[in-house]
């Protein structure tokens, strides 16, 4: 019989801040990657969780196994036994926690998009590098292994030069009028809509497949001007029906074309009131000896046409299996499929990991500043009707 031995690992006091769905998520990622990464040196313990809205955080402590349920986010930063915080609360308040919890000497995972605008992003940055922890940022669909794959083809000239591509990202989460007015919709606690919720994921995948982007040029539109207030609180999309209305104040929609650095065309899409689609994101990418396609609503497959006919290239199809990125961890074989919450326990091994070993792996808050900046970019050239830098 074979003794397998369980190796010994550094146990590791997890805070979450913000137990809506992402913070669920988070949370079941925690309890999830040991079992799919038993390599790694460090065991997360849940042990505190927080949430403005009452009831929430002793709900999670039941569901989970939190020891300690507050309603303040600040007794998670004072509290000696978290070393490793999740940060999933809504928009406007990441720059606040994010610096916070750095400060206070806790290693930080962070929803995107860090913040309302690029500065909320470096502040947290700059508070991460001061404090010499590490810090993660959450842009999950990069993780995805046929996403890794599709980054590496482009990298090893497998489609020629890159000519012109496609990032898209649609939703209908916001397509119905009753849709609740919720901190979404306001500028001073959503940021700039549609841009920071999908659009930092269209910015930071066109980042790590095809690399810097020098300028662009953009439009946005807000198409559902006023929606019904919400009676309570909310989780998620939820609609409103009767009652008072108010202004929608934030993007639903927005649109750029941009030029990378090595001369490649890229479009750049993100709507949340797509009727029709329904977590609409992917892309594609056409170079000079070929091309590639990928759907996060087929996740596991990318579409590959690159055998060197240029004209009538047909497309085959790629089903990414144990060689593709970390693929082998969930399934034995290729076309096993993935899941979206997958992507989310790759990312909780790679922030894990990051903390034991003192260097980063995965997305970083670099990452989120990055993609921060172009989200207001993509803004400044909506309000001037212009071509924006990037340099």
């Amino acid at each position: 019989m074979t003794d397998l031995a369980v190796p010994a690992r550094r146990p590791l006091g997890v805070g979450v801040a913000g137990m809506g769905w992402m913070g669920r998520v988070h949370t079941m990622a925690y309890t999830r990657v040991l079992h799919h990464f038993p390599e790694l040196p460090v065991a997360p313990r849940l042990v505190a969780v927080a949430d403005e809205v009452l009831g929430r955080p002793e709900e999670a402590a039941a569901r989970f196994g939190f020891t300690t349920p507050t309603n303040d986010w600040r007794e998670i930063a004072a509290n000696p036994e978290v070393a490793v915080v999740s940060i999933a609360a809504p928009n406007f308040l990441h720059r606040e926690i994010g610096v916070a919890m750095a400060q206070a000497g806790k290693h930080i995972w962070i929803e995107k998009p860090v913040g309302l605008t690029s500065e909320d992003a470096r502040a947290v940055a700059d508070a991460v590098a001061a404090a010499g922890v590490q810090g993660a940022v959450g842009f999950n669909y990069r993780n995805a292994p046929a996403v890794e794959a599709a980054k590496a083809m482009v990298e090893t000239g497998e489609l020629g030069t890159i000519t012109h591509a496609r990032f898209r990202f649609f939703s209908d989460y916001a397509a119905h009028p009753d849709g609740a007015l919720t901190w979404r919709y306001e500028r001073g606690r959503g940021g700039s809509g549609v841009l920071g919720d999908l659009a930092a994921h269209t910015a930071d995948l066109t980042y790590y497949v095809l690399g810097d982007l020098e300028s662009l040029v953009a439009d946005t539109a807000i198409f559902i001007p006023r929606r019904p207030k919400a009676s309570g609180a909310t989780a998620g999309h939820v609609r409103a029906t009767g009652g008072e209305t108010g202004p929608v104040e934030n993007e639903d929609y927005v649109g750029a074309l941009a030029r990378t650095t090595a001369g490649a065309r890229v479009v750049l899409e993100a709507s949340r009131i797509a009727v029709g689609d329904q977590n609409a994101y992917g892309f594609e990418v056409h170079g000079t000896k070929g091309s590639l396609a990928w759907d996060f609503r087929r996740m596991n497959e990318l579409a590959v046409g690159s055998d060197g006919l240029y004209q009538d290239q047909p497309m085959s199809t790629l089903y990414v299996g144990p060689a593709h990125g970390d693929f082998g961890a969930f399934q034995p074989g290729a076309a096993n499929a993935m899941g979206m919450d997958d992507l989310k326990v790759i990312e909780a091994a790679r922030f894990l990991r990051s903390v034991a070993e003192g260097t980063p792996y995965g997305s970083t808050l670099a990452d989120a500043v990055r993609s921060a900046t172009l989200l207001d970019a993509m803004a400044e050239s909506a309000a001037k009707r212009a071509w924006v830098s990037l340099a």
